[in-house]
This record gives structure tokens, sequence and C-alpha cells, in this order.
């Protein structure tokens, strides 16, 4: 066979790779050569580097254009991060940044490959956190590919790439980056962080079939890096998975992020998150979560807020998250208005610690359609305490074996043991199973297991546990086509549709909803809904017609 000039053998040209020697010199050597080359004649190179261990130590290397990174395979190409020389040193595998290195559209990061190799952050120890401590953490990329990766312990994100222009992230594996976030102090530390804007209103970047598992905030997320900048569009994220993060995904500033096919379970805050949090304290707008399973996050299914729309969640399965199943809010310190727009619609939501919908800040022409919304409230559980010899502890776990709890009906609560407190994931009839402290931590107490028999307290359950809860200002939602019922033999979701004193329902479309078979009645209004049309709705309407 021919061989290939413009593919070089990392062991013809200094590299090792055998897990001793500082391989990070010969790399950066060999993409300046490569990269000067590309610059002078167009044509893309590549370095391969066969199994090994290499070693790159105390230095991150500046990436060029045209230069791409093949390996043999993960597990058998492994590039080890450290900084032993350095203790202030970042040491990313591969960086070229605006601020460090004048990266921009008129000087991107173009044509390159990052593919079969595994990077290994471990070693990077560092006093605090330092946002270059990434995986790769590349800028204005043109035409990148990067492909069956695995990238795990780097103290910031592990795939902190920013810009990404006609550019492919595929069959990623990202686990237990960004270890130096500690309790959403820095908002860096994630799995998968794509930086967006920076092209302008159109970035056209896929996201498909990667794994993000107990990173320090998201498993992937895309923020506006600048809130003067437009939302971004060509966004999709498709059959990812993130579990055990902080938040699943979260769409910090794009416009029409489409999300498909994803399984979003265990997280500690929300499976899908939408809000002001990032950066420019921008929330995305205009995006579509649909056919994803959202189940088992701590808190919340879906969280929305500070939007100001529109949205769409459709067909996705939305159950035995700790809270909430959707959650719309507002945070503090982001804008404030109505979203309009939003759409839920043909979703399952069931099993979940208090309501299937819960909106919690205001809403202009919302269509909530076609959803199947059973059995939540599971947060049912009377408030109760321990102590003594039938009382221990472990990492992750709470047992009192004189205690007789319906299964899960201490979800999502706050348990207080001493002067700490753990969040229930879920419990059986004499054992409650806790929350790590933080995405990573391999126990739920953040200053040690308790003592044998020290004492516990649990909180009572709400006594309103609706399908669905208005607890905010809502004009003109269509309401429609819902079936909201709980058939277990001991019911827990209390009612079918509430307005809450807080809440209003004016100018509504509401029909053709199921409302009945819950544990207490079909509806409470606190807040008599004003105006509108309601007809044809089972457990609310004595005759077809008649409004409330």
């Amino acid at each position: 066979m021919t061989p290939d000039r413009f593919v070089r053998n990392a062991r013809d040209h200094g590299l090792t790779g055998d897990g001793h020697t500082n391989d990070q010199p010969a790399l950066q050597a060999l993409v300046d050569e490569l990269g000067a080359a590309y610059a002078a004649d167009g044509r893309p190179r590549t370095i391969f580097c066969p199994s090994g261990l290499y070693s790159i130590r105390d230095r991150g290397t500046v990436w060029r254009s045209g230069v791409s990174l093949i390996g043999a395979g993960p597990a058998a190409t492994r590039f080890a991060l450290a900084n032993p020389g350095d203790p202030a040193a970042a040491t990313p595998l591969a960086y070229f940044t605006a601020l460090q290195h004048g990266a921009g559209r008129g000087n991107p990061i173009a044509d390159c490959t990052f593919a079969r190799f595994e990077i290994d952050g471990s070693g990077v120890i560092l006093s605090q956190y330092d946002v270059l401590s990434k995986g790769l953490g590349l800028q204005y990329v043109l035409r990148g590919r990067f492909h069956d990766l695995y990238i795990h312990d780097t103290p910031a994100t592990g795939f902190g790439c920013d810009f990404l222009q006609d550019t492919f992230v595929d069959g990623l594996l990202v686990v237990h980056c960004g270890r130096l976030e500690r309790d959403g102090e820095w908002l860096g530390g994630a799995g998968i962080g794509i930086g967006t804007g920076g092209w302008g209103s159109t970035e056209r970047c896929t996201v498909s079939s990667c794994t993000t598992v107990r990173n320090g905030t998201n498993g992937i997320f895309f923020e506006l890096q600048d809130r003067r900048w437009p939302a971004t569009r060509g966004i999709r994220v498709l059959g990812c998975h993130s579990e055990g993060n902080r938040f699943g995904i979260s769409d910090w500033g794009a416009d029409g992020l489409v999300v498909s096919g994803c399984t979003l379970i265990g997280n500690h805050q929300a499976g899908y998150d939408v809000s002001a949090l990032g950066t420019s304290a921008v929330a995305g707008r205009g995006g579509i979560v649909t056919g994803c399973i959202i189940e088992d996050n701590v808190w919340d299914g879906v969280a929305i807020g500070n939007t100001p729309g529109p949205y769409t969640l459709a067909g996705n399965r939305i159950s035995r998250n700790g809270r909430y199943g959707y959650w719309q809010h507002n945070l503090a310190g982001g804008p404030q208005e109505a979203a309009g727009n939003m759409i839920i619609d043909a979703n399952e939501f069931w099993d979940n610690g208090l309501d299937g919908i819960f909106v919690d800040s205001a809403l202009a022409d919302p269509d909530i359609a076609g959803n199947r919304i059973r059995g939540n409230g599971r947060q049912c559980e009377p408030a109760t305490e321990g102590e003594g010899d039938t009382v221990s502890y472990t990492a992750r776990s709470l047992i009192d074996t004189a205690a007789d709890w319906r299964p899960n009906g201490h979800i999502g609560k706050w348990v207080t043991a001493g002067a700490q407190q753990a969040v229930v994931m879920g419990n059986g009839a004499t054992e409650l199973a806790l929350a790590p402290v933080r995405p990573g931590a391999t126990t739920a107490w953040p200053e040690g297991t308790p003592s044998p028999g020290s004492p516990y307290r649990l909180p009572d359950a709400p006594d309103v546990r609706a399908g669905l809860t208005l607890a905010a200002a809502v004009h003109s939602p269509t309401i429609r086509d819902n079936r909201v019922w709980d058939g277990q033999d001991r019911k827990t979701q209390t009612h079918g549709l509430v307005v809450t004193g807080a809440g209003t329902c004016g100018a509504a479309w509401v029909h053709d909803n199921a409302l009945t078979g819950n544990a207490v009645a079909a509806t409470r209004f606190d807040t008599e809904p004003s105006g509108g049309c309601w007809y044809h709705n089972h457990g609310l309407d004595d005759c077809p017609g008649r409004r409330p």
C-alpha cells in the first residue's frame, strides 16, 4: 500500500505513548508543522496515534486548522492529562480560543476531525476552578468532526467547544467532568458545553448518540455567550443519554433547539432545563422536545422559565420525578414576562412526586392538549420522625426498621438528620434512598454519614398534589382533550385541575377533558376562572355546555 503523505504516524514524529515521556512538546511541534502545511496548500493533514498511553503534561496544545487527531479507539489510544510541573496549568488536550489565541470568524479552526481516543483528566490537580481545564476547548470551529471519544474526570467541561459551524458531535461518552464545579458556583463544569452566537443567528451543529454521566452541571448545554447577540438557530440533539448530572440537557439561549429521542434520567435538578441561568442570562425559545424519556430526576422532569416562548413539549414520557413532571417558573435575575404560546401536547405524566404540571409563572396563550396525567402526587406520606436502635445510615440511605412507609411516599422530600439534610430519591417500607450531595459524589451527606441511632425527621406532604395546577396568571389558555386521573387503589393525585389563590385562568378555552377519578375532587378553584368557554369536561360539567 502506498503511504499517504497527508497522514503522519505520531510514533514517527517524537511521540512515544509509553505513559512516562511527556508527549506534549512533540505533539505541539507536529500540530504546528502540519498546520503550517495546511495554511500553505489547503490540504488537511491527519495525526494518527497508535495504541498507547500518551502523557500530556503541564500545558495544553494550541491547535491549528487542517490538523486532525485520530486514535486506534477509546481505551486503546489514551491521552492522560496532568500538571505535576505547574500546579496552575489547566492542561487541555487541545484548545484554541478567542481570548488566548485570537480565534474568530476570520480565524477559525477549520477542517479538523478528532476521533477514536480517550482523554483522562484525572491527573490535573488545581487549587481552584479554571474554565480552560477542559478535555477539548476549541472556539470558532468550522467543518469540525468529533466522533467516538471517551472524555472523563476533567476539572472543567469535558467537551467545551464554542461556535460550531457545519459541525457534528457524535458518539461521545463524557463521564465525571467538571469535577471542580461545586454547588452551581461556576456553571461551566459540564459534560458537553457548547457556546453559541459567534457565527451569528445560525450555527449548524448536530449532537447525536452521546452519553453524559455524573458531570458537574449539565450533561449537555447550549449557552448564548453574549446577550447582545441573536439567539442561535440550527442546533439539534438526537438520541443522547444524560444521567446523574445537575441538569440533563439545558437550553440557555438557543432559538429552535430540537431535542429528540433522548433519555434524561436521575439528574439532580431537572432532566430538561430552560432558563436564564447561563452567562448571558438569556433563556432559550422556540425549542422542540419530543420523544424523550424524562424520569427519576431528583427534582423536576422538565423545568422551563425566563423564556419569552414559544416552546413545545410533545410526545414525551415524564415520570417518577421527585417534584413536578413539568414546572413553569421564572428564576430571579432573568426576564419575568409571561411566556407566550407554550405547547404541552400528547405527553405522559405519571408517578411524579408533586403535580404532573405546575404553572408557577405567567403564561399567555398556552396550549395544553392530549396529555395523559395520572397517579402523580406520590409525595403523600405524612410527617414522620425516628431515632434509636431501629435507625441506621449508610452513605446513600436511611433505614428505620420500625417504619412502614408507603413505597415512594417520601420521594422528593428533604430528610433532616441532625444538622444535615439529604434529598429522598425513593423509598421502600423501611429504607430511604438518598441522592448524592452533588453529581459524582459517593455520599448524600455533606458532613459525613450520621451515627447509628441519630434522630431524623421528614416533613409533611402538601395537601394539594394535582394533575394540572395553575398557580400564576394564565391568560387565554387552551386546555383540551386531556385525561387527568388516578387509577391506583390508594390514590395520591388529589385533583384533576387546580387554580390556586395566586393563580388566574382568564379567557380560557377548556373542553373535552376527563377530570374524574382523583383522590379528592375533579377540580379546585381557589380563584374562580373568568371568561372564556368551558364545555364537555367530565367531572366539571353537570351537562354539556355548562361553564364553571
